[in-house]
């Protein structure tokens, strides 16, 4: 469940101190002593953007991509000076939390078809910051040894395949678009086996490891398609979309409550192949946020990108 954290009552006022110079005082190490041209941030390193509040929570669904981008971006955050608690939870609830307030920011937003219900219904009460990665994509997914090529061609499959799609979470687009699937594609008796990411996942393995048929909900970026040879199924009828971005929203007020850490947020965007690297250290043993930290560290210019202006 959803913890609600209601952090933001109200803004802490500031009181900033002008420094007096003496008319034939030695400016220059007046200067020295106060940091950037005599202003002071509290004892922080002046930046040209403050921190503000620095207690920060995102909130994200445990699909393995969000998983790597929301531990990256909350470790970038953390080495600005910001206290950041991220938080798991089912879709709605994700975009429900930030929409209220009760959370921050997230970085999961699959758009346009994916969470096209949740961005009808939360939107307007959202900041939306933008996409922080091109080139996703949701569809059927099957090894590659299997004879099938399109979404029709599961009806020649059902009995191998116990008339069953594995899902993963009820709620998800993905899921939403693979019920909606069984019916464009006259697909009579199948179902969706709702599960979870990692369930699926396995599932998955297991089938290939016995070369049995399987089908799964799947998704762009994702480990598995490293991990094993798999393919789409051709979508004729469009039921799953064409290509989706992966953007970033924001709760109304984060512009002013924290403003360096909205600009960062701003600023976030990587690519599929540097989200997949985070995502194979996870699968491969390496905790979130380690595996995290080690991107960070590996790749400095691009974390500069996205924290460039703060100073």
């Amino acid at each position: 469940m959803f913890k609600l954290q209601w952090k933001h009552l109200g803004l802490l006022s500031v009181l900033v101190l002008s420094l007096v110079l003496a008319a034939c005082g030695d400016t220059e190490e007046d200067t020295a002593d106060t940091g950037n041209n005599g202003d002071t941030n509290n004892g922080e390193e002046a930046t040209g953007v403050e921190l503000g509040e620095t207690d920060l929570e995102l909130t994200y669904v445990e699909w393995a991509s969000e998983v790597a981008s929301t531990n990256v971006i909350a470790e970038v955050l953390r080495s600005e000076g910001y206290d950041v608690d991220i938080t798991p939870v089912s879709n709605n609830f994700m975009w429900q939390g930030v929409a209220n307030g009760e959370a921050d920011a997230m970085v999961g937003a699959w758009l346009p078809a994916t969470h096209e219900a949740q961005l009808a219904e939360f939107g307007d009460d959202l900041d939306r910051l933008g996409v922080n990665l091109e080139g996703a994509k949701i569809g059927l997914v099957v090894p590659q040894y299997m004879e099938a090529t399109t979404i029709g061609d599961l009806a020649n499959f059902a009995d191998g395949l116990d008339s069953q799609i594995t899902g993963i979470e009820e709620g998800s687009g993905v899921v939403k678009a693979a019920k909606q699937s069984i019916e464009d594609y006259g697909l009579e008796g199948f179902e969706v086996q709702t599960s979870s990411g990692g369930a699926m996942a396995t599932a998955l393995g297991q089938a290939i490891e016995n070369e049995e048929p399987v089908v799964v909900t799947g998704w762009t970026p994702h480990w598995k398609f490293a991990e094993y040879d798999l393919k789409y199924l051709e979508d004729p009828e469009g039921t799953f979309g064409g290509a989706e971005t992966i953007e970033t929203f924001a709760r109304q007020g984060l512009a002013e409550d924290s403003p360096a850490a909205y600009q960062i947020l701003d600023q976030f965007n990587w690519t599929a192949e540097e989200m997949a690297e985070v995502m194979l250290e996870i699968q491969n043993g390496t905790d979130a946020s380690e595996a995290a930290a080690n991107w960070v560290e590996n790749n400095q210019d691009k974390v500069d990108e996205w924290t460039a202006g703060l100073e």
